[in-house]
């Protein structure tokens, strides 16, 4: 039988993850991109990253930037430019990572499933035909086939190339 090691995630399967000193989607500074956080694209409204703790290679979390907790807080302006960039994500997921679908959506409320519930965020997570198999479902761990800063690394560029887009109008 082998093994699969997955140390890194071991700290969020027992609960013991150190609280991020700021809101995960309110990173410091104003680069557009950064590896350590895994943003991939802000700008003054809306931003996109990777979750750092995916259900699926690719898992990216889209929010706007302003704090907010729920849908109905935010102003039509918002929610556009945030649906924008979700459609914009998705199509560069699916071009980059040829997945055969997605799941995507947000949980309003700790209730509702919300890891973090005090800013809104949708989820896009890829999924591929049989792409999860006995262990998500015995043991709760989930198999990612490339490592997250692969996949930052694919991803880069296309959210700069938004990013430079977004700047040039």
């Amino acid at each position: 039988m082998k093994a699969l090691w997955t140390p890194w995630r071991m700290e969020h399967v027992q609960g013991t993850a150190p609280e991020p000193p700021h809101c995960l989607f309110e990173p410091e500074g104003d680069h557009p991109h950064s590896r350590e956080t895994l943003l991939l694209f802000r700008d003054n409204e809306r931003l996109c990253l990777l979750n750092r703790y995916p259900y699926a290679n690719g898992h990216l979390l889209i929010a706007p930037v302003r704090h907010v907790h729920c849908i109905t807080d935010l102003a039509s302006a918002e929610l556009t430019a945030v649906n924008d960039l979700l459609q914009r994500a998705t199509g560069i997921l699916k071009k980059e990572l040829g997945p055969d679908g997605f799941n995507i959506g947000l949980n309003l409320g700790h209730v509702a499933g919300a890891g973090i519930d005090d800013h809104l965020h949708y989820h896009i997570v890829p999924r591929w035909q049989d792409d999860h198999n006995y262990m998500t479902v015995l043991a709760e761990i989930r198999a990612i086939p490339e490592h997250i800063e692969k996949t930052f690394d694919r991803l880069l560029p296309h959210f700069q190339r938004l990013h430079r887009t977004n700047h040039s109008r």
